[in-house]
């Protein structure tokens, strides 16, 4: 069966660049970021590179991948001049990603920074309802996060009531953090319950993309620490159960782990040779 397994993939050289780097190192997925992801500036666009990346996706066989928003967007932030970015960045970034019709754009909940978590996720909605334009076709998605601090997403709950308050025939879906879930208390080691749990109060359907990372830190932790995979609390076999279970093996599965660029290439033919055996002796 063919797993789709990535990385996060340097954006140095532009879109073509990141292609070729992700089929290098084994991938047929991959995640970057859309602009500096601790400031915020960006590259000027390159239409014609865009195109030379979608036509090498193609010929590698490459599916959906994620294009990760900057750190420094916080759609529900209090400050105005933060809210200005925000607002700025993301319009940005959608109108660009309209060139990859493969793309799905990730994206933090924010944090509410004291203004409590049901203004925060009143003002996340409004932030997805006036930014999204309208006929827009690439998925938004909303990232599971730790929890720690005034930061949202922690909860199922949470996002359900984002997606619900967002206006009708827009595409907003989910991506699961595993090392994030964790630490927000659910135990990614019973991928089968989360995914019931997730199923129950989201939808599987609205389910789009994983992000793979054992996490430095207990279960309910809320600290969100990434660990490559076996390194941590969560375990080795988890990450296997979560690559071949039915309900995900369709979705792009991306790295995030604190490997080496050099390193990656390994990382993947190991987890996918593991993948592979799992399937052949279930």
């Amino acid at each position: 069966m063919k797993y789709n397994i990535g990385f996060h993939v340097p954006a140095a050289g532009g879109y073509a660049a990141m292609v070729d780097r992700a089929a290098a190192a084994g991938a047929n997925t991959f995640q970057y970021f859309t602009r500096n992801p601790r400031g915020g500036a960006v590259r000027a666009h390159d239409e014609a590179d865009m195109q030379a990346a979608n036509r090498k996706m193609r010929e590698y066989g490459m599916g959906n991948i994620v294009a990760h928003a900057p750190y420094t967007l916080n759609p529900c932030a209090a400050e105005e001049n933060t809210l200005k970015f925000a607002y700025m960045a993301f319009k940005d970034d959608l109108a660009r990603i309209q060139g990859m019709p493969n793309a799905m754009y990730n994206l933090h909940p924010g944090c509410h920074v004291g203004q409590g978590i049901e203004r925060g996720l009143e003002k996340l909605a409004a932030f997805l309802n006036d930014c999204i334009p309208d006929g827009f076709q690439n998925w938004v998605l909303l990232e599971t996060m730790a929890g720690k601090g005034s930061e949202l997403g922690g909860t199922f709950d949470q996002l359900k009531w984002v997606i619900d308050n967002v206006k009708p025939g827009v595409n907003v879906g989910v991506c699961l953090d595993t090392c994030h879930v964790f630490d927000a208390g659910y135990d990614i080691r019973n991928i089968g319950a989360v995914l019931d749990e997730f199923d129950r109060v989201i939808g599987l359907d609205l389910l789009k993309a994983v992000h793979i990372n054992d996490s430095q830190n207990s279960i309910g932790s809320r600290k969100d620490r990434h660990a490559c995979l076996g390194g941590g609390e969560i375990g080795w076999q988890p990450f296997v159960d979560v690559v071949t279970e039915p309900r995900l093996s369709h979705l792009p599965m991306i790295l995030e782990t604190p490997t080496e660029f050099e390193d990656r290439a390994e990382e993947i033919r190991i987890l996918r040779a593991a993948c592979e055996d799992n399937s052949a002796c279930a």
